[in-house]
């Protein structure tokens, strides 16, 4: 066995899954403090800044331009420097796009803020979704990025309920101040996990993009559409029609979604990642309907939860599709490409939301994206289900 090889067996069967809780927990912390700003700041632009919804929706979406060109430098960071230390800068970024809020410069400043987080918030889940899949066993790849996914989920079900808290009780500042401390905690976190990776100094370096990532990239951007309607303009729209608790439904949303992965998270690696994905693109699509329609709380609830079950298995089925394209050592690249579409789709879905908001109604951007959404099913039926 050579020099190099011993280190990377000791590390492989150094107890995998206290490593997967370290970049869960890493991951989370994170992703609460992203989360904790999302019901804030359309408030903090429609009142302080005085600013419309157009403005919400660029600021809102501004994070995945930085996101769409950075993730796939981060994984190709991931596959040529490790994944630990791509998390860690990760969540470094993180922590300062949250402090970045804290000056007052305006709509600029916010603008700026949010292409931080997309960088940082890009590099974590790109670095955190190869580092937990080199720890996972072949056959339960589905479940684990599942599972994975609750991290991201949950922080950002749990986030906005601690947003709305520290505004009641500290004003913006206080929000502002825990988006930028919580990343540190959790990169701090991942300085501690074992990362089994060990990257081949001579290996060919896989392309930046990863062409097998980009049909399932495609289609969770489309898809995706629907979560950025959702995480822009669930407050406004039913504060607008009398029904509040937007972020209410927003935490049932990530609810479902934590409750789903747990009981059916295996439904990908047993049924088909494809089939899987189609019947859940036409659920989001159903709960999104649900949202539009909504003028009383239970209604918009059960479109939220509706959503939540359904892009509760759409990640993790179009993730597999694009893991099972490549080897180990181009995994961060993968990852990279197919979570750049995802940044993608809600770059353009937030601020294009927002027109069709200005144009027609919230309602309207809901049903805008449900469209989308079905646009998403056609796609994997005619070009991902075959293969």
């Amino acid at each position: 066995m050579s020099a190099t090889a011993a280190p990377h067996r000791e590390l492989r069967e150094h107890r995998p899954g206290v490593s997967f809780a370290a970049v869960f927990a890493a991951t989370f912390c994170g992703l609460v403090a992203v989360g904790s700003v999302l019901p804030v700041l359309p408030r903090y632009i429609h009142g302080p800044l005085g600013s419309g919804d157009l403005a919400v929706g660029i600021v809102i979406g501004a994070y995945a331009v930085t996101g769409l060109l950075l993730r796939p430098v981060a994984g190709r960071l991931a596959d040529t420097r490790g994944r630990k230390p791509t998390v860690v800068v990760g969540t470094a970024l993180v922590a300062l796009s949250g402090f970045l809020y804290l000056p007052g410069l305006g709509l600029a400043g916010l603008v700026f803020a949010r292409l931080v987080l997309g960088a940082g918030e890009g590099a974590v889940y790109t670095a955190g979704s190869a580092w937990i899949v080199d720890l996972a066993p072949e056959e339960r790849r589905g479940r684990v990025l599942g599972l994975y996914g609750l991290a991201v989920w949950g922080g950002l079900g749990v986030g906005p309920l601690v947003g709305e808290l520290l505004l009641n009780l500290g004003g913006y500042t206080a929000v502002w101040i825990c988006a930028g401390t919580l990343p540190i905690l959790g990169g701090l976190i991942a300085l501690g996990a074992r990362d089994p990776f060990a990257p081949l100094a001579h290996a060919e370096p896989h392309p930046l993009i990863a062409p097998e990532a980009v049909g399932p990239g495609i289609a969770i951007g489309l898809a995706s559409f629907g979560y950025a309607a959702v995480a822009t303009f669930i407050v406004l729209h039913l504060e607008a029609r009398g029904v509040g608790h937007g972020a209410t439904v927003f935490a049932a949303f990530a609810a479902m979604i934590i409750l789903t992965r747990l009981v059916f998270g295996d439904l990908p690696d047993r049924m088909g990642a494809a089939s899987v994905a189609i019947a859940a693109t036409v659920g989001e699509a159903l709960g999104l309907g649900l949202i539009a329609v909504a003028h009383s709380l239970p209604v918009a609830l059960a479109g939220g939860m509706a959503m939540g079950t359904a892009f509760s298995l759409l990640n993790p089925s179009l993730m597999l599709i694009a893991l099972g394209r490549v080897n180990r050592q181009a995994r961060g690249a993968a990852m990279g490409t197919y979570t750049a579409f995802f940044d993608a789709g809600v770059g353009l879905g937030a601020p294009i939301a927002g027109a069709v908001a200005a144009l027609t109604s919230y309602e309207g951007s809901f049903f805008f994206a449900a469209a989308v959404c079905l646009a998403s099913a056609a796609m994997i039926f005619a070009r991902l289900s075959a293969r």
